[in-house]
């Protein structure tokens, strides 16, 4: 029988379920992570009502933060794109309409990874794969979109598979390092029994509800249809304020979880001082550090003025264009608004600038903003508004706009043509870019920042900054200063002062620091809980409920950062501190099931073994460490001494030449072979190998004990030149003068 032909409507009807099922295929789907929380919406509902806002912030790139792979959201060359950096190839494809990358993966074999989420727009844009258990782990290869090339972003030689810094390791995590910020109201939901994770976020990218808090109240005002004139629009939301913004543009620990507009930033946050990692002796950006460092500095801050001052709310594009963004309060007369503070002048003019209206050199930006670039194509400008300072460059190496635009000229002509433009009186501003680079161990310095610290004129995060110096130059005579500041009105300052307290001695804290465990921040009473760990629990009196209120704070940052390793094995410490043995080697061994190859964590487990007299399971420890971590000298070191505690130098010494040959700088290593050598009456062989070791470097220490050698074999000679080479290195030291000089009378009496 012949097969019927389908009529017209047939075919129609057949035509239409095709296009349905077209339409169907071609919707994305939905992002299995968003899950709406309590008290939030869904972020559609917000522009159902404010057009005009999310069309703006439709715009921003906060809006595009984080996003689904798609064809629409992916910038990336995925047409069989192939990048190699250091013996490792990348390929980035598709098929079947994902987007994939065949690389090395976590056991260093080859293997294929599905990109989920892009991250970021531009200048770069990075991308998110799922490698199980929940993990979303950022591919260290980035997507240049200017150059319109694939970059990597690393700066040192590549981590090995599985470690630490690898991109399939913990740092490069979405769920532990980056989930914070680009997402809205992002909750990484980490699984401590299985180590997995249930991550969810009311919007995939940032939103309107991650600046103005959950929606639920004030769309139910909405819906309410209350008309009262009483009642604010924006009902139910609370006010935007920049602590909003510094909470991802910051350089922070995350104390507490759900942080809100209108909530205290640093009961949710521990920003990071002006450390000298992180910061130039001027306060000028060093490391990735964000904004709010830079601008808590600033004479700006110190005025009320706020990130909304320059900066659109939705767009975050600037308010004005060139100097009139500047001059909106840079005005010829004193705007109203600023009482204690005069910014008034004329400043855009070449009187004041010294380069042509309208020139690169006649913008504010570029003088007191000068940019440096992160993640290698990501310049950013600088918000502690700086002067520049091209003296300082000269005796600090700190950067400066003048020499950093005229490429070609050097800091000399820099200083001397700001003499010609302004006399010479800019050199004498005050800075606190001396006291800052001479933090050595000497008084002077310590001097030079107790300054800083009594100056109410400096921004509180410098003052703090400089008391946390002080603490490190001279501990047990700056307990006054620490004391004092404790009760500063500046919360950074207290913070400060509970993290200075740290570095006294343990029977000196309390008295210092004991009044900030009732402190009114959480990251005050974190930082003093943590400080006053060792101290024995009757020292504290009255003091107890208070301290034990704070571990409690630290107990809820600890839980905060459940998947960080660092943090539990910190926590190990403290608890070890309070004689929590138990918990403390729970802490430290949790600490090294959520990173394995964190040698940190290893070396605080065996210590904590050494102290608690297990020394057999210290050495075990260490040597459980060295087959993971082979290459990592300080685990040789400590493995080695752990050997020497149950008498086995023969093998210490092997581990102490792996040290020396992994690290040859450290002179803790080789002075410890040496006297290991020494202690089997092997005394010759470590004269053989200081004498070699001093003769490539100029260490005392090294230098010191070869001397002490070759008068202990009678060895006079060599004794005289390495006494001579002490008395090189310590020109004061009287007893190194006089051993000297008995030396030469030995050797060629008169």
């Amino acid at each position: 029988m012949a097969a019927s032909v389908p009529s017209a409507a047939v075919f129609l009807f057949f035509l239409l379920l095709a296009s349905a099922s077209l339409a169907t295929d071609s919707t994305p789907a939905p992002d299995p992570q968003i899950s709406i929380h309590q008290d939030f919406v869904d972020e559609k509902t917000c522009a159902s009502c404010h057009a005009d806002q999310a069309a703006a912030f439709a715009k921003s790139h906060h809006a595009k933060a984080m996003a689904m792979a798609d064809e629409g959201t992916v910038r990336g060359d995925f047409n069989d794109a192939r990048f190699e950096h250091d013996g490792v190839v990348t390929t980035f494809f598709r098929r079947d309409g994902r987007f994939l990358v065949r690389t090395e993966g976590p056991d260093g074999k080859e293997a294929e990874f599905e990109v989920k989420y892009t991250f970021a727009y531009e200048p770069l844009q990075q991308y998110l794969v799922d490698t199980g258990g929940g993990r979303l782990q950022v591919v260290d290869i980035a997507w240049d979109t200017v150059k319109r090339q694939w970059f990597w972003l690393g700066n040192s030689a590549p981590a090995k598979p599985g470690s630490t810094y690898h991109w399939t390791g913990p740092f490069y995590r979405w769920n532990r390092t980056c989930i914070d910020c680009h997402s809205t109201d992002p909750q990484a939901n980490f699984q401590p029994v299985t180590n997995e994770y249930k991550s969810t976020y009311v919007a995939t990218s940032i939103g309107c509800q991650s600046c103005h808090g959950p929606g639920a109240k004030h769309v139910g005002w909405a819906q309410a249809g209350v008309t009262s004139s009483a009642i604010k629009p924006e009902a139910g939301l609370p006010k935007v304020d920049a602590n909003v913004c510094f909470a991802c543009h910051a350089r922070r620990t995350k104390l507490l979880s759900g942080y809100q507009p209108g909530k205290p930033l640093l009961d949710y946050f521990s920003p990071a001082l002006l450390r000298d990692d992180l910061y130039l002796p001027d306060g000028q950006i060093l490391d990735e550090v964000f904004e709010y460092g830079s601008f808590q500095q600033s004479k700006m801050a110190r005025a009320g003025v706020t990130c909304l001052d320059c900066h659109r709310p939705h767009d975050a594009g600037l308010k004005a264009a060139g100097n009139a963004l500047c001059t909106q309060c840079h005005t010829e007369t004193k705007p109203e608004r600023f009482v204690k503070q005069d910014p008034s002048g004329l400043f855009d003019d070449p009187s004041h600038t010294h380069h042509p209206t309208g020139s690169a050199g006649a913008q504010c930006a570029n003088c007191h903003m000068p940019e440096r670039t992160y993640m290698k194509v990501d310049p950013r400008r600088d918000h502690s508004f700086v002067i520049p300072r091209p003296d300082l460059s000269a005796t600090f190496g700190t950067p400066n706009a003048c020499t950093t635009c005229h490429a070609g000229k050097d800091n000399t002509w820099a200083a001397d043509t700001m003499d010609k433009w302004y006399g010479t009186g800019w050199r004498k501003r005050p800075t606190i870019a001396h006291a800052f680079a001479n933090a050595v161990n000497n008084q002077t310095a310590v001097e030079a920042l107790r300054k800083l610290v009594n100056d109410q004129d400096q921004a509180g995060i410098v003052r703090g900054s400089a008391l946390a110096r002080m603490s490190r130059i001279d501990g047990e005579d700056v307990v006054a200063d620490i004391r004092a500041a404790s009760a500063d009105t500046n919360p950074l300052v207290r913070l400060a002062a509970a993290e200075a307290a740290g570095n006294l001695p343990p029977e000196r804290r309390l008295e210092a620091i004991g009044k900030l465990l009732g402190d009114e921040t959480r990251a005050v009473r974190v930082a003093t809980a943590t400080a006053l760990g060792s101290t024995p629990s009757d020292l504290f009196g009255s003091q107890r409920g208070s301290f034990e209120s704070a571990v409690n704070d630290l107990r809820t940052y600890v839980e905060t950062n459940a998947d960080v390793a660092e943090t539990q094995s910190n926590f190990g410490f403290f608890l070890f501190g309070q004689q929590r043995a138990a918990e403390a080697e729970t802490a430290f061994q949790r600490a090294i099931s959520l990173d394995p190859t964190l040698e940190g964590s290893r070396i605080n487990l065996a210590e904590f073994y050494r102290a608690t007299g297990q020394a057999d399971r210290s050495e075990q420890t260490y040597a459980e460490a060295i087959s993971v971590l082979p290459d990592r000298a300080d685990l040789r070191y400590g493995h080695a001494l752990s050997l020497v505690r149950k008498k086995a130098v023969g093998d210490a010494i092997i581990e102490l030449e792996e040290a020396v040959r992994l690290d040859p700088q450290s002179s803790r290593y080789k002075t410890t072979l040496a006297v290991a050598l020494d202690s089997l009456g092997r005394t010759e062989d470590a004269l053989n190998k200081l004498d070699a070791w001093t003769a490539a470097g100029s260490d005392p220490d090294v230098t010191g004990l070869a001397l002490q050698y070759s008068l202990k074999l009678q060895r006079l000679p060599d004794a005289l030149k390495f006494a001579e080479r002490m008395a090189q290195l310590r020109p004061q030291d009287q007893q190194i003068r006089d051993l000297l000089n008995q030396l030469r009378q030995a050797i060629n009496p008169q």
